[in-house]
């Protein structure tokens, strides 16, 4: 036998020598005495030692008993630490947080959110994976995945929380865009250079929406191609060619003049920006607010993201 089959019993016998009798634990316990005198028997037997001295009157520990109650004195402590443990991480925020996100997304504002909430939450640890892989959040130990994805969603046994809306306008620096006459219409960008997210037909389409929902589309064949969103805005930046990106992602270049938002009529259907996770159920402090922190930053009208 390598270790006691239950270990509840531990602490039942702990208890009826902390209450002196088995009357008084089995109260204590919320047990029935017979009840509770079988489980310490069958302790006993287990072990193949007597652990109490028993009579009518008074109970006593044997020697054995008494060294192996001190043992069950620690395991009791220790077992009441670790539930102390628990109760701590579901009344305030503290431990660590995996979580994994796009690089673009990142760097459109999520990752001030987070260094916020890790600024207020000085208990908690969050460790990102900055990927744009399709991450698998029970198999990878994640507690949530943020994504961002053309409507509908698919359908998933995770649980969902939608954080807000992306959308792609096309964009082009000044000195790029001063070489052509100004676009009218998406077919009027034939014969600029352009840029494009990697796929793996290398097919380049862009769809853009006119405020009615009417969409155009251009095949192109980009000059760059790359499935890192920062890269396309530098070369965008450089006069390499026409882009197409996240608007939260080019707002302060359009504001800064590094870059000149082409066809502002024309965007694509908005892509819905959420975290998945396990479940809600048992969802820990330091998960749960951080998934608010990330909500209350895409309502934030002065937010990056």
């Amino acid at each position: 036998m390598d270790q006691i089959s239950d270990l509840n019993d531990l602490r039942l016998f702990a208890e009826v020598v902390e209450r002196g009798s088995f009357t008084a634990a089995a109260r204590g316990l919320g047990l029935q005495t017979s009840k509770l005198s079988r489980r310490v028997r069958a302790l006993e037997e287990e072990l193949g030692v007597r652990l109490l001295n028993r009579t009518s009157r008074s109970l006593s520990l044997t020697e054995t008993g008494r060294r192996f109650h001190q043992h069950c004195l620690a395991l009791v402590a220790e077992s009441r630490a670790a539930k102390e443990i628990v109760d701590q991480t579901r009344t305030k925020p503290q431990g660590t947080v995996r979580i994994s996100c796009p690089v673009a997304l990142l760097s459109m504002g999520i990752a001030e959110i987070i260094s916020r909430y890790v600024r207020e939450n000085p208990q908690v640890q969050v460790l990102v994976d900055a990927t744009n892989r399709r991450v698998d959040v029970i198999e990878d130990g994640l507690d949530l995945a943020i994504r961002v994805r053309p409507p509908p969603l698919e359908d998933t046994d995770l649980a969902v929380r939608q954080l807000g809306l992306s959308s792609f306008v096309l964009v082009a620096s000044p000195d790029l865009a001063a070489r052509y006459e100004t676009p009218t219409s998406i077919e009027s960008l034939k014969g600029w250079p352009t840029l494009s997210m990697a796929n793996n037909n290398e097919q380049y389409i862009w769809n853009l929406a006119d405020p009615n929902g009417n969409v155009a589309s251009l095949m192109h064949q980009p000059r760059l191609a790359t499935d890192d969103l920062a890269s396309l805005r530098i070369a965008a930046m450089m006069a390499i060619g026409v882009a197409l990106l996240p608007r939260e992602l080019v707002d302060e270049d359009i504001r800064a003049g590094r870059l000149k938002w082409l066809l502002p009529d024309l965007r694509t259907t908005p892509g819905l920006v959420h975290a998945i996770f396990p479940t809600r159920r048992g969802m820990v402090p330091a998960v749960r607010h951080l998934l608010d922190s990330l909500v209350a930053g895409f309502e934030n009208p002065n937010r990056k993201v």
